[in-house]
């Protein structure tokens, strides 16, 4: 087991989100399902941030980060954005997602971590 130095944010979306995604078209491979809020919640993407001490640092983290969450958060179900909401305001974001903070951040797999840049917004 390793500690890595890294805090981290579980983003779980809420009703909003979820009437959002069902309401894009299903496509011909079914990659976009309909799935209820609870089908959606039992999975949330960790989001690693660098490491915390206290809560006034989770909440400047997310002040920094918010709008890159939601855009991949949103392209997960619409890569194009062809369908996403006109304003991505951090109000939205709020009522659109649930935000756990992790301080602690422990790896337990042996494998050495593999890093891939994704593309930026």
């Amino acid at each position: 087991m390793k500690l890595l130095n890294r805090s981290a944010f579980v983003v779980l979306p809420k009703q909003p989100f979820a009437e959002w995604t069902n309401a894009l078209n299903v496509d011909a491979d079914g990659l976009h399902q309909e799935l209820s809020l609870e089908e959606q919640r039992k999975e949330g993407t960790v989001y690693l941030i660098d490491e915390v001490a206290n809560e006034a640092d989770f909440i400047s983290a997310l002040s920094a980060s918010w709008m890159k969450i939601f855009q991949n958060e949103l392209s997960a179900w619409d890569e194009l954005g062809d369908h996403w909401p006109h304003e991505l305001s951090f109000e939205r974001f709020q009522e659109w997602f649930d935000v756990h903070h992790q301080i602690i951040a422990l790896d337990l797999s042996e494998q050495p971590l593999m890093l891939a840049a994704l593309d930026e917004y």
